[in-house]
């Protein structure tokens, strides 16, 4: 049986209890995912042919150390990086490199920075230089995915409807949703309950309440959705090595909807826009 308790008075730790936060987390999480949300809008000008993963961490790294923040991934499982980059077929957690980026690439840079104990969880798609019409069109479906799934977020609904309304654009627009991954809550930590599916019925899952904080994220596919993760442990790809794209925004639900604290404060949240 799923149980809601008022977050202060929760320990910090993942005890399956779905955590109901005020106005002063509110605060906490607006300042952290802004930050976060900055370091997005930098990397607009940065991502372009030639430039390294590497190089992109490192300054994210130091980023968020000359912001008084510190990367929530560096040595999070054993995971020594300060962002994931997943290129082209790679669905989430790939792993920063040496490996300069190539004119056509998609890239998915995924950051959170952990500001005062909070953490500001996102990420974006950025074009490497000039992309296929297919490449943007997935991009702009899974940033129409994303944005359907807020939007079915308010006090009352299911957990699956955020899932129904990702799921049925996806497919509509003849694309996959991955399975094996998902949104999750967060606060004071990284993961916590309750998972978030971005597929399912409407009328499946918990129910959504005023206080509730966490990740929407969808994983879309060109192709199948089946994925398998590499011998690294952290690299997750596409089976029929289509092209995966993903975006996410960390989110508190407001009494008659919700407050997406992770938007671009340049407006830089769309694709096809500089990046």
């Amino acid at each position: 049986m799923v149980t809601y308790l008022e977050a202060e008075l929760a320990p910090v730790k993942n005890t399956g209890q779905i955590r109901l936060y005020g106005e002063e987390a509110f605060g906490g999480m607006r300042r952290a995912s802004r930050l976060t949300a900055m370091a997005l809008d930098e990397l607009a000008g940065m991502v372009k042919p030639g430039m390294t993963t590497g190089a992109i961490d490192t300054f994210l790294f130091e980023y968020g150390m000359d912001h008084g923040a510190v990367p929530a991934t560096l040595n999070y499982r054993g995971y020594t990086h300060s962002c994931c980059t997943s290129i082209n077929h790679v669905v989430c957690h790939g792993i920063p490199n040496d490996k300069p980026l190539r004119e056509g690439e998609i890239v998915n840079i995924d950051v959170t920075y952990v500001l005062d104990g909070w953490h500001g969880d996102a990420s974006r798609m950025y074009p490497v230089g000039e992309i296929k019409r297919a490449a943007q069109r997935l991009l702009e479906v899974t940033h129409e995915c994303l944005m359907l799934g807020i939007a079915a977020v308010k006090p009352g609904a299911r957990m699956g409807a955020i899932g129904e309304a990702i799921q049925k654009h996806a497919e509509e627009q003849r694309c996959s949703v991955v399975r094996d991954f998902c949104g999750h809550g967060i606060g004071q930590l990284f993961h916590d309950a309750p998972n978030v599916l971005h597929y399912g019925r409407a009328d499946e899952g918990i129910e959504i309440r005023k206080g509730m904080i966490f990740t929407i994220e969808p994983m879309i596919n060109l192709g199948r959705p089946h994925v398998k993760v590499l011998a690294d442990g952290w690299t997750a790809v596409t089976r029929d090595r289509s092209l995966s794209a993903q975006y996410e925004h960390t989110v508190g639900v407001t009494a008659d909807g919700c407050e997406i604290f992770t938007l671009s404060p340049k407006g830089l949240d769309r694709p096809g826009l500089p990046g």
